[in-house]
């Protein structure tokens, strides 16, 4: 069971026999098909309704691990794609000051490499948030921010430990 809120899909229908039962839908003809952007959500201070946010890229073997671990442990939560919904350079600040930016610095990712050689070598704390906001790839990844409390990257132990505290 899929719990991230990724896609929604609304559905119109009319309906020419109102017959009840289990085929009651049978003779429905589809009106209308769209696809409608997500619910925002808004973080919640009451014990037990957190929200979590995982950001990464869709296509990211890293990311798709960590979201089917969510799912099979049934914890809800949110994704954010870079690429589709970018980052605000205070997202980016944030976690620096958090984590540090060699942190959050993929230095084996391809967009790492592809970089001057230049400005791999005299990246710091303020360079590097401009860099990570401009090449969101260069973020290692999943990101996870539990309530403010961040993971970089994905193992099944530290998410099970993270989660049964």
């Amino acid at each position: 069971m899929t719990r991230a809120i990724v896609d929604k899909t609304i559905v119109s229908f009319r309906c020419t026999d109102n017959q009840a039962g289990k085929n009651a839908l049978s003779n429905c003809q589809i009106s209308q098909f769209c696809y409608a952007s997500p619910p925002q959500l808004t973080p919640t201070t009451q014990p037990g309704n957190s929200v979590i946010t995982l950001y990464g890229i869709n296509n990211c073997d890293t990311v798709k691990k960590a979201r089917r671990w969510l799912e099979e442990n049934g914890i809800d939560y949110r994704f954010h794609d870079f690429r589709v919904d970018g980052l605000t350079a205070n997202q980016v600040t944030d976690w620096s000051q958090q984590l540090g930016w060699e942190t959050l610095v993929n230095k084996r990712s391809t967009t790492w490499k592809q970089l001057d050689e230049t400005e791999r070598a005299t990246m710091d704390a303020n360079s590097s948030i401009n860099a990570m906001v401009e090449h969101p790839t260069l973020i290692k990844r999943p990101v996870l921010d539990n309530n403010g409390e961040l993971l970089v990257g994905f193992k099944p132990e530290t998410y099970q430990d993270h989660f049964s505290s």
